[in-house]
């Protein structure tokens, strides 16, 4: 794997020479973000040597570099989740590779289910922890001793400097944030109303189908960490209607400027 990620660095290298601070990652309706920043370099998926390709209708499946004012970032326009059939290694590649492009600190944001009926759809939620019960740990196997050390804690797996830094910023443009713990299950199905039950069971505010294991291996690299879920609508069993991804998209653009202000302000204060 580590010699996997050389190859992927090397054929990022041969078509830039953009080093990060900031590395973003853009769920599902999102994405539109990175086509607002001073971009400098753009390379698809495709043409990157070994690297996973996002199947999901929606998601560009580039990395953008550029500028948010002065601060040089990575974008992901479209990830790759584990539903789509790949190793999770394969899922969590991406990250590493930024890392290994240069970022020290990686804004992750997704589009997530309510689990806390406290919640409404168009709620922009502060990711304190998370649980990955539910999906493979991606550090199983041999460890990358280049990266990172075998048992690495995870008692600050996303940095309260950063939750603080998310709420200063949300304050300024009068954005109400939630805060709560991120559920990761494997998709691509909804989840069902008992599962969201387990979920809140459990400490759960939210429940998606990626972030969490992405978060995991940037910790292991010592890379900061924060996160955003956008809650597109109300889990299985809170949710009174059938869910379908028509209302993750129609939520997702509802709040869209809102969400690119503070992701935009964030990545500047980070």
């Amino acid at each position: 794997m580590y010699n996997k990620l050389m190859g992927c660095l090397k054929s990022v290298r041969e078509k830039t020479d953009f080093v990060p601070e900031v590395a973003v990652i853009l769920g599902s309706g999102l994405g539109e973000f990175a086509n607002e920043i001073e971009i400098v370099d753009t390379i698809s998926y495709n043409d990157i040597e070994g690297f996973p390709v996002s199947t999901v209708k929606g998601h560009a499946g580039r990395f953008v570099f550029g500028y948010v004012e002065k601060t040089p970032v990575v974008i992901m326009q479209g990830r790759v989740h584990y539903y789509e059939g790949y190793p999770m290694q394969d899922v969590v590649l991406p990250t590493r590779l930024m890392g290994m492009m240069g970022a020290k600190k990686i804004l992750l944001t997704n589009a997530a289910g309510g689990a806390n009926e406290n919640f409404k759809p168009g709620d922009l939620m502060i990711i304190t922890d998370h649980i990955t019960t539910g999906v493979p740990s991606p550090l199983i196997g041999p460890n990358l001793e280049e990266l990172g050390t075998r048992f690495p804690d995870m008692s600050e797996t996303y940095s309260k400097r950063l939750q603080t830094v998310i709420e200063v910023c949300a304050k300024e443009f009068d954005i109400e944030m939630q805060k709560g713990v991120y559920v990761q299950f494997t998709g691509p199905n909804y989840e069902t109303p008992a599962e969201v039950r387990l979920a809140q069971i459990w400490g759960g505010d939210a429940v998606g189908m990626s972030t969490a294991v992405e978060a995991m291996v940037a910790n292991h690299m010592g890379i900061e960490v924060a996160g955003i879920s956008c809650i597109t609508n109300m889990a299985a069993g809170i949710s009174k209607v059938q869910l379908d991804h028509k209302e993750v998209q129609e939520t997702a653009d509802r709040v869209a400027e809102n969400f690119k202000k503070l992701v935009a302000k964030v990545i500047v204060n980070m």
